[in-house]
């Protein structure tokens, strides 16, 4: 079974000060997740982790992600925002977007990041509406199937992201004629990968890309960004991935592939989010109706609102019901949400001990991609996001939305709410 980080007394404690539902962080398991990986590949002259910001939008946790030593991957113009209003500055910042509006690009190269582009026509679009910097990163999608020991891990022929490879010759041909002086090569492949293959996998893929493109071109990469696809355990039976075997695997394919070929000072970055975050953030929620009709059913005061992914991909998060931890999983439930869709569930036919109305639920791994991914379908409101210290206190480091927030955006109108 998976144990919670924050215990029932604890829990208790925040909830008489904060009311359910709301993302809680940990900031101990960041910090030292965060050190793992870093030290995983200090082998790497000049390993750099780029957060994928989109995965938990926060400034106080980026703000610990910097303190350890980590820059920021920005998709949007907001995202850059936060970066900037956090203190990351220049190559501590990844702006890897697409379908990019030309504001986004200029206001990318005023903060000095590096600009991982997407398409081939987006060099002439980035050079007419920002001017082209002297540092270019570029996104490659090989097609087809991403296979590991006969197992199609994804479809990268069906994703809508990078160039082609004949797109990536041209692209760097045309860009090193243009005055570029500094390339970077970048893909992303596979989702949520269980197995300490994939980052070895893609990197001997990019490591030949980038030894092809040197013998096409002239032109050696200065960096080679893994991206993320790094995954976590979900389930308590599902095997975590070892970082420091990935790691010393990746080593293995760099100097095999790279520095035989003369390549030995391309620096390695990745952009993981929910590796990095995942498991050290959890959904709180009361349990507040039981239901008893064909099934039975756990109503919580959360909902698909505050955590989207079981609805939206059937994904399975861990349930802990605080204090009864060892109580015996004799009962069969679907927790539910109040949204009017009947996919607005956390669990169907989950074994759980028996829940009375007023149990604290714990949904875990929503540390990446919860909170982030919420929205305001049914008049729905976003909860807070709070942070446990490592001493024991705990921060509000963003509150609950109100209905005035919600109204906000509606004064163009002659209507008061």
């Amino acid at each position: 079974m998976k144990k919670p980080f924050v215990s029932y007394d604890k829990l208790e404690e925040i909830i008489a000060r904060y009311k359910t539902p709301f993302h809680l962080y940990d900031e101990k398991g960041i910090r030292e997740n965060a050190r793992r990986m870093i030290g995983a590949f200090g082998w790497n002259k000049g390993f750099k982790e780029y957060f994928a910001v989109k995965a938990t939008p926060n400034p106080v946790i980026l703000k610990t992600l910097k303190e350890e030593g980590c820059g920021v991957d920005c998709s949007s113009m907001t995202e850059l925002m936060m970066a900037n209003a956090v203190g990351f500055r220049g190559r501590e910042i990844m702006f890897s977007s697409n379908d990019t509006p030309a504001e986004e690009f200029v206001y990318a190269r005023e903060l000095g990041a590096i600009i991982n582009l997407d398409d081939f026509t987006h060099i002439d679009f980035l050079k007419e509406h920002a001017g082209l910097p002297d540092t270019i990163c570029m996104r490659y999608n090989p097609g087809g199937d991403f296979v590991i020991s006969s197992q199609i891990m994804d479809t990268p022929g069906e994703a809508k992201y990078g160039f082609t490879k004949q797109q990536l010759l041209d692209g760097f041909i045309k860009l090193r004629d243009l005055g570029v002086k500094e390339f970077g090569l970048h893909a992303f492949l596979a989702s949520n990968t269980l197995t300490n293959e994939y980052y070895p996998s893609l990197a001997g893929l990019l490591f030949e890309t980038a030894v092809w493109l040197k013998e096409e071109t002239g032109v050696s990469v200065s960096f080679i960004n893994l991206s993320g696809g790094v995954g976590i355990p979900y389930k308590p039976e599902d095997k975590p991935n070892d970082i420091n075997i990935i790691a010393g695997a990746v080593r293995d394919v760099y100097e095999k592939i790279l520095t035989a070929n003369g390549l030995g000072n391309v620096e390695i970055y990745t952009e993981l989010g929910r590796f990095m975050l995942g498991p050290y953030g959890c959904l709180v929620a009361t349990a507040t109706h039981k239901k008893d009709i064909h099934k039975q059913y756990i109503g919580l005061d959360a909902c698909a609102a505050n955590l989207m992914r079981p609805a939206m991909y059937k994904a399975y998060h861990h349930i802990t019901v605080s204090g009864k931890e060892n109580h015996p999983h004799d009962h069969i439930y679907d927790i539910t949400g109040s949204l009017c869709e009947n996919n607005d569930k956390f669990a169907i036919d989950r074994k759980l001990p028996k829940i009375e109305m007023g149990d604290r639920i714990i949904i875990h791994d929503a540390g990446a991609h919860g909170y982030a991914m919420g929205y305001n379908y049914n008049g729905k409101l976003r909860s807070a996001e709070l942070l446990l210290r490592m001493n024991g206190d705990v921060e509000l480091i963003r509150r609950a939305e109100t209905s005035s927030d919600y109204f906000a955006t509606l004064d163009v109108t002659d209507f008061h709410f």
